[in-house]
């Protein structure tokens, strides 16, 4: 991706790790913001808070997930499906039901700058990566005293929250602009589009377009998703990015194989905002890059501002 200067030097540990720099661009002749909305030379970047977050029936409604800045969608085993919600400018009182962490977490999560990671556990032979990895691990275990509990009226595992601010992290807005996103005005083109259905083969998310609020409205497996709270899931942009998905080294309890969705490397993707359809090429040349979007003719394609959603889709 296009590489920018930062203010702050920061230096990753690893083979192969790189830091994540993006340039401004222009699109349409507008300055394309990053996430904080100041120049990108004025972004401090850092820390942000991302958490693993349950997503079948019986853990719904979530809580908490409407505060964070981008929400993953992520296949897991089964053709299930989870989140992964990253929290950058807000931390909410709660956020939950927190799951257990999968590889392609730790690939994801290196276009951000050393992220404190909340997740329930992970399967034994994963553990030795994730120690390795630039996050800073924090499941309940290595997480503060009264930082997790059990509640809701939901049976295990289902029933494991988190409080964000328990966990002493510091999320800086910046973070996003490190990870390659840039919000600004709706470009030109695109196609009018006001509902997308992506389907996994045990999950179905459909966003439908809502003018009067100048967001997307969220269903999962065919049931409007709202939080604990009542509050409906509503995000500004989606991003369908078509991902390779490939059988991982590990499984889950039943021997089911996790799959590892590849989010280094280039393709395609349709971005929603607005009401209409972008297609866009998606580029992260390494895992410490963050991952840049543009339209065919090579520009940054911006995003509209407040909360992202970024489905992977399998390619």
């Amino acid at each position: 991706m296009r590489r920018r200067t930062r203010t702050r030097t920061r230096i990753r540990t690893g083979a192969g790790a790189a830091v994540a720099l993006v340039l401004a661009a222009l699109v349409s002749g507008c300055t394309i913001e990053p996430a904080d909305g100041k120049h990108p030379s004025a972004g401090k970047g850092g820390d942000v808070l991302a958490v693993k977050i349950d997503n079948v029936a019986p853990a719904r409604p979530q809580t908490g997930l409407d505060s964070a800045d981008v929400v993953y969608v992520e296949p897991v085993e089964a053709g299930l499906s989870r989140l992964m919600a990253v929290y950058a400018s807000h931390l909410p009182p709660v956020v939950g039901p927190v799951r257990s962490a999968r590889e392609t977490d730790l690939e994801l999560l290196r276009q951000y700058d050393r992220p404190a990671l909340a997740f329930s556990g992970a399967q034994s032979k994963l553990l030795p990566l994730i120690a390795d990895a630039p996050v800073r691990a924090l499941p309940p275990g290595k997480a503060p005293g009264g930082a997790y509990y059990r509640g809701g009226g939901r049976p295990a595992p289902h029933n494991l929250f988190v409080r964000p601010a328990a966990l002493k992290v510091d999320p800086r807005e910046g973070a996003l602009a490190d990870a390659g996103f840039r919000f600004g005005p709706r470009p030109k083109g695109g196609t009018p589009q006001t509902r997308r259905t992506v389907r996994f083969p045990a999950a179905r998310f459909t966003f439908d377009w809502v003018e009067y609020e100048g967001r997307w409205r969220v269903a999962m497996d065919g049931t409007r998703a709202r939080t604990s709270g009542g509050k409906e899931l509503s995000p500004s942009t989606v991003v369908v990015q078509h991902v390779k998905v490939r059988p991982s080294r590990f499984h889950d309890r039943a021997g089911s194989v996790s799959p590892f969705t590849e989010t280094v490397g280039e393709g395609t993707a349709s971005v929603l905002r607005d009401g209409r359809a972008y297609k866009a090429r998606w580029k992260r040349p390494t895992a410490g890059d963050g991952t840049e979007f543009t339209t065919d003719d090579g520009k940054q394609l911006p995003f509209a501002k407040g909360q992202v959603w970024v489905v992977y889709a399998k390619a």
